[in-house]
């Protein structure tokens, strides 16, 4: 017979294990970690995620997350915002900008075209994208959508969309392992990808 916990711990652990990655272990070390702090910093806690809830928004224009209505780097008047990277996710975003090589802006699709899972174009930002192409001076997009088989659909759908656009497209070279995610790829692999992106054939 397992041992039952009391309801309220049950729950919070409950709570825990539907967050990503985590499992029943991990939740329920979690649970009694909440528990063995005081009371201050666990208030400290839930104020922190109430607070970026309601603060974090995503940006009108690229889609990162921010707490104003344009992220910091679309606000920033040193970036080049006449290059635009395309990513899937935010997480793809700032794993770009730890490399510190890359000076443009950005646009986060919110996700890869994947008809087996229900994602279809209308269902990603694209259409915001090719509305931003055409109303402001764009010289290059760099795709950087994930070496996978979603994120090379992804790549070539928008990469046809822009052609009558005349707008120089590249794609981040394979540094990036084939089948992985941006997110977990080094600084130094994602450098090598951007200063090696080519043009998008």
């Amino acid at each position: 017979m397992f041992f039952k916990y009391t309801k309220p711990l049950a729950k919070l652990i409950d709570e825990f294990s539907k967050m990503p990655g985590i499992g029943p272990k991990t939740a329920q070390r979690l649970a009694f970690y909440i528990l063995k702090n005081s009371t201050e910093e666990v208030t400290k806690f839930t104020q922190a995620v109430t607070e970026a809830k309601k603060k974090i928004q995503y940006c009108s224009i690229c889609g990162n997350i921010t707490d104003q209505e344009v992220c910091e780097i679309c606000c920033n008047v040193n970036r080049n915002k006449s290059i635009i990277c395309v990513v899937e996710k935010v997480k793809d975003l700032i794993a770009l900008e730890n490399t510190g090589e890359y000076k443009g802006v950005y646009h986060v699709l919110d996700g890869a075209i994947s008809p087996l899972d229900g994602i279809e174009p209308g269902n990603l930002k694209i259409e915001h994208l090719i509305k931003r192409l055409k109303k402001d001076r764009i010289e290059e997009i760099i795709i950087a959508t994930n070496p996978n088989i979603e994120g090379e659909v992804t790549a070539s759908y928008i990469a046809k969309l822009i052609e009558p656009l005349k707008i120089k497209v590249t794609r981040i070279a394979y540094g990036v392992p084939i089948g992985s995610s941006l997110e977990f790829a080094d600084e130094v692999t994602l450098t090598q990808a951007l200063i090696s992106r080519q043009k998008f054939e």
